[in-house]
C-alpha cells in the first residue's frame, strides 16, 4: 500500500462519498430524517450541467449553477410534497416517509434518463491545468478542485453549525423536533434550510466529481448506497464524521480490487457495513442528544 498514485485515487472517492454522506447528515441533523435520494440529486446536478452546456454550450458560469438549482429544486420538492406530507399523514412515522423518498430516487433517475439522456455523459472542468506531481502521484486539476472543494466545504459546514445562530438552532430542533414545537422555534423553517443545504452540498459533489469518471442517469443510487454507509461508518456525532467514514470506504474500493480482485470492493463493502450495524450502528461517532 505504497502506491502514491493509489492513495490519491482513494482520497479523490472518499472526498466525493464523504460530502454526499454529508448532505445526509445535514438532513438527519437538521430534521430528523434520513434522506435515502441524495445521490440521484448529485447525479441530476452533474447530468443538467453537463446536458445543458454540450447541447446549448453555456457557460460553465451558467451551466453549474443551474445544475445546483436542479438538484436544490428536487429537494425542496421532496420536502414538501413527499416526506412533509407523508409523515404528516403517518404521525411522523419514518418507515413511510423513507418507503416514500426510495420511490423518488427511482423517479428521479428515470426522469433524468428521459430529459438528459441515457448515455454516460462527460464532467465539465471547473479550472484545467496540466497534471502536477506530488510525492510521485500524477494530479490533475480535477482533483485538485475535488479535494480542495471538499476541505473547505467541510470546515464551512463545521464552523457554520457551531458558531452561528441558524447552524445551533438547526441541531437543536433536530435534536427534538417536537419539543422545538412546544417551544415555538421555526421548525419548518430549519426542516427547509436543512434540505436546501443539503441539496447545495449534493449538487456540489456530483459536479466535482462528474470530471473523474462521468456520470448518466443510473449513478444515483450505487452514489447513495456508498454514500449512506459511509454515513454508518462515520456516525453523525460531528460535523466531519461523513469525511472519515467517506476515506474509509475510499481505501476499500481502491485497495481491494487492487490485492483481491475486481468484486472485492463490493464484498468489502458489504461485511463493513454488516460489522457497524451488528455491533456500532451509530457510528464512530455517535450523536449526542441535548436536553
Amino acid at each position: 500500500m505504497t502506491d502514491a498514485q493509489l492513495w490519491l485515487a482513494a482520497i479523490e472517492i472518499g472526498a466525493f462519498f464523504s460530502l454526499i454522506a454529508l448532505g445526509m447528515y445535514l438532513v438527519v441533523v437538521g430534521a430528523d430524517f434520513f434522506n435515502f435520494a441524495m445521490g440521484p440529486y448529485a447525479m441530476a446536478a452533474a447530468m443538467a450541467s453537463s446536458w445543458v452546456a454540450i447541447n446549448y454550450g453555456l457557460a460553465l458560469w451558467i451551466a453549474m449553477p443551474l445544475g445546483i438549482a436542479v438538484a436544490v429544486a428536487l429537494l425542496i420538492l421532496t420536502e414538501k410534497l413527499v416526506v412533509k406530507q407523508v409523515q404528516k399523514r403517518s404521525g411522523r412515522g419514518e418507515l413511510p416517509a423513507l418507503v416514500a423518498v426510495t420511490a423518488v430516487l427511482f423517479g428521479i433517475q428515470q426522469l433524468a434518463g428521459t430529459v438528459f439522456g441515457r448515455t454516460p455523459l462527460p464532467g465539465q472542468k471547473i479550472f484545467d491545468f496540466d497534471p502536477i506531481s506530488v510525492l510521485g502521484a500524477t494530479v490533475d486539476s480535477s482533483t485538485v478542485v475535488l479535494v480542495v472543494g471538499t476541505a473547505a466545504i467541510f470546515v464551512g459546514i463545521g464552523l457554520w453549525l457551531n458558531r452561528s445562530t441558524s447552524g445551533r438552532l438547526l441541531r437543536a430542533v433536530g435534536d427534538s423536533p417536537d419539543a422545538a414545537r412546544v417551544l415555538g422555534l421555526p421548525v419548518d423553517r430549519v426542516r427547509l434550510i436543512a434540505f436546501t443545504l443539503a441539496g447545495v452540498i449534493a449538487a456540489v459533489a456530483g459536479l466535482l466529481f462528474a470530471p473523474k469518471a462521468g456520470v448518466q442517469f443510473t449513478s444515483g443510487l450505487s452514489w447513495t448506497l456508498t454514500a449512506f454507509i459511509a454515513l454508518v461508518i462515520g456516525g453523525t456525532g460531528r460535523s466531519w464524521a461523513p469525511l472519515i467514514g467517506g476515506m474509509v470506504l475510499g481505501v476499500v474500493q481502491v485497495f481491494a480490487p487492487y490485492y483481491f480482485g475486481a468484486s472485492a470492493a463490493q464484498t468489502a463493502i458489504l461485511l463493513i457495513a454488516l460489522v457497524f450495524f451488528a455491533f456500532r450502528p451509530e457510528g464512530l461517532l455517535s450523536r449526542k442528544v441535548r436536553v
